[in-house]
C-alpha cells in the first residue's frame, strides 16, 4: 500500500506523525479502521478494474455494495475486530483482504 493507506503499525505511526505536525490529532485505532476499509476498497478496485463497488462498515464487518446499493459481499475479521487483527498481523490482514475482494468479484 502506500503512507495514504497504512500497511503495518510502523505506517499507522507515521501517519499519526504527519497529523501532529500539521495540528491534527489521529487516534491510532481510528488510523488502522480507516486503513483495513480502504485496503479492502482498493483490492476491489485492483480486481474490478476500476471504482464499481463500495466498501463500508457495518458493526464489525466490511460490506461490499455494487453501483445499484446491493450487497455482494460481506467479510468479518478473524477475532474480534479488524484493529485486533491489524495489530496483531497486518500482512496477515491485507491477504485475507485481498482473497475476500476476489472472491468477490468472482463470484459473480
Amino acid at each position: 500500500m502506500s503512507i495514504e493507506i497504512p500497511s503495518n503499525m510502523d505506517e499507522v505511526a507515521m501517519k499519526i506523525a504527519q497529523a501532529n505536525v500539521h495540528g491534527k490529532h489521529l487516534e491510532a485505532d481510528d488510523v488502522i479502521s480507516d486503513a483495513v476499509k480502504d485496503m479492502l476498497q482498493a483490492y476491489m478496485d485492483a480486481a474490478l478494474e476500476g471504482h464499481y463497488d463500495d466498501v463500508k462498515w457495518d458493526q464489525k464487518d466490511l460490506v461490499v455494495t455494487d453501483i445499484m446499493g446491493k450487497e455482494v459481499g460481506r467479510v468479518s475479521p478473524e477475532s474480534q475486530d479488524f484493529i485486533g487483527d491489524f495489530k496483531d498481523s497486518a500482512d496477515k490482514l491485507s491477504l485475507k483482504l485481498s482473497d475476500a475482494a476476489d472472491k468477490i468479484v468472482g463470484g459473480r
